[in-house]
C-alpha cells in the first residue's frame, strides 16, 4: 500500500490500482472482524461461513506488498538513477510511512499498557516498547507496515540490480519464489532456533514484492494480458485467464477447507501444505484481483467505482486506525441466547471497523493540519500543511 506518491515522470495511468487496494483492504477488515468468532463460534450451524471469510480473504496483506512493488518498479524503472532521486524516495518513506507507523505504535502500545499492563515498571515498559517497535509487534496489524519499511530499505538496491543488469529483471518471479520458499525451508528444518515471528520479516513475502517488480517493469507488455476485453481475446489468453481463476479458486477453496478441518475437528497437516495453499491462493489472487479491478472500473456503475477508489485511497490510513474501532466494539457483546443477533454482532463489528475508520480518516485528511504525520500522504498525492 504505497501511499508517498512516488511518480513525477509522466506515465499512463493505472486507475484500476484504486480498487486493488479497496478490494485488499476489505480482505484486511474480513480477516480482523471475524477472528474471535473463528474461536468463539465453533458450535454453529454457520461457522463455515466465519472460517470462509477468515480465510479466503487473507489476501489484503500480500496484495497490498504487491501492489506498493508494482507502484514503485512502474514509476522508477525507467528513470536515470542518481543521489537525489534516492534520497528523495527516502524522504518521502520517512515522512509518509516510518512516522506514521511510530506514532500508531505509540498510540496502540499506551492503549495496551492503560489496559492490561498499568502497574509495570518504567524500565520494563520502555524496554518493551523498544522491542516491539523495533519488531513491528507494537499491535497484531503493524508488521505489515514493518515489513513494508523493510521492502523500501530493499528497493533501491533491487532496482539497480535489475537496471544493472535487465535480464535478471526477467527472472524476477522465480527469484522472488526461491527467495520466500528458501526462507520458509530454511526456517522450518534446518535452523537449529528457527526464526521467531517469521511473518514479520519481507523475506516471508519476497515473491509478492517479485511479482510488483515484474510486473511493474513489463506492464506495457503485459497490459494485454491482464485486461479482459474483447479486442484482447484470442485462446492463449483465454487459457491463461482461465487458469489464473481456477488456480486461485481453487487453491482459494482448499486452504478453507484445511482450516476448517484444524479448527472444528483438530486434523492437521504438516505446516509446509499450510504455507502452500496460502502462497499460491493469495499469489494467484493477486492477479486476480487486478483484473476484477479493470472490469469494476470499465462496467460498474460510475457511483460504485467512485466510492472503491475513494476507499482504496485511505486504505492506508484506515489499515491503521480500524484495529482501534474493533478492540472497544468487541468490548460489547450481546448478551443473548439468540444466534440471529449474535451473528448480526459479528457483521456488525466489520461495518463498524470500515465505517468509522473511514469518517474518521476522511475528515482528518480533510480538516487537520499536517495530516499526513497521522495516516501518510493524502489521496491527492500531496501534503496538507
Amino acid at each position: 500500500m504505497d501511499t508517498a506518491g512516488v511518480s513525477v515522470q509522466k506515465k499512463e495511468k493505472i486507475p484500476e490500482l484504486q480498487i486493488v487496494r479497496a478490494m485488499a483492504i476489505i480482505g484486511v477488515l474480513s480477516v480482523h472482524s471475524t477472528s474471535y468468532a473463528t474461536v468463539n463460534m465453533t458450535d454453529s450451524s454457520y461457522y463455515f461461513i466465519y472460517n470462509f471469510f477468515n480465510i479466503f480473504m487473507k489476501f489484503g496483506t500480500p496484495t497490498f506488498i504487491f501492489l506498493s512493488s508494482f507502484v514503485l518498479f512502474y514509476n522508477y524503472y525507467s528513470r536515470p538513477l542518481d543521489a537525489k532521486l534516492f534520497g528523495n524516495f527516502y524522504k518521502k518513506r520517512l515522512l509518509y510511512i516510518l512516522i506514521p507507523y511510530l506514532l500508531f505504535s505509540v498510540f496502540y502500545f499506551a492503549l495496551m499498557h492503560y489496559i492490561y499492563y498499568p502497574t509495570r515498571s518504567l524500565s520494563d515498559t520502555i524496554d518493551s516498547f523498544i522491542d516491539k517497535v523495533s519488531t513491528g509487534k507494537a499491535y497484531t496489524h503493524l508488521y505489515f507496515v514493518y515489513i513494508s519499511i523493510q521492502f523500501y530499505i530493499l528497493f533501491p538496491l533491487v532496482l539497480l540490480l535489475f537496471k544493472r543488469w535487465k535480464t535478471l529483471s526477467k527472472w524476477a518471479i522465480p527469484i522472488g519464489l526461491a527467495l520466500q520458499w528458501g526462507f520458509v525451508l530454511v526456517n522450518k528444518y534446518y535452523l537449529e532456533t528457527p526464526v521467531a515471528n517469521k511473518g514479520s520479516w519481507s523475506l516471508s513475502y519476497m515473491a509478492y514484492f517479485m511479482l510488483g517488480a515484474f510486473m511493474g517493469i513489463y506492464y506495457p507488455k503485459l497490459k494485454s494480458w491482464i485486461i479482459i476485453n474483447r479486442d484482447q481475446v484470442n485462446f492463449p489468453r483465454i487459457s491463461a485467464w482461465v487458469t489464473l481463476w481456477i488456480v486461485w479458486l481453487v487453491a482459494g477453496l482448499a486452504h478453507v477447507y484445511v482450516f476448517y478441518l484444524l479448527r472444528l475437528y483438530k486434523i492437521s497437516y504438516n505446516t509446509t501444505l499450510y504455507e502452500a495453499l496460502w502462497n499460491i491462493h493469495t499469489y494467484a489472487c493477486a492477479l486476480a484481483l487486478l483484473q476484477l479491478a479493470n472490469v469494476i472500473y470499465r462496467k460498474a456503475p460510475g457511483g460504485i467505482t467512485k466510492l472503491l477508489e475513494r476507499l482504496g485511497a485511505l486504505s492506508f490510513g484506515i489499515y491503521l486506525i480500524h484495529p482501534f474501532f474493533l478492540f472497544f466494539y468487541r468490548e460489547f457483546p450481546p448478551q443473548t441466547g439468540n444466534s440471529m443477533l449474535v451473528h448480526l454482532w459479528y457483521a456488525g463489528g466489520f461495518v463498524t471497523a470500515l465505517v468509522c475508520s473511514w469518517i474518521v480518516v476522511s475528515l482528518t485528511m480533510r480538516f487537520v493540519p499536517f495530516s499526513w504525520v497521522i495516516f501518510g500522504n493524502t489521496p491527492s498525492g500531496k501534503r496538507k500543511t
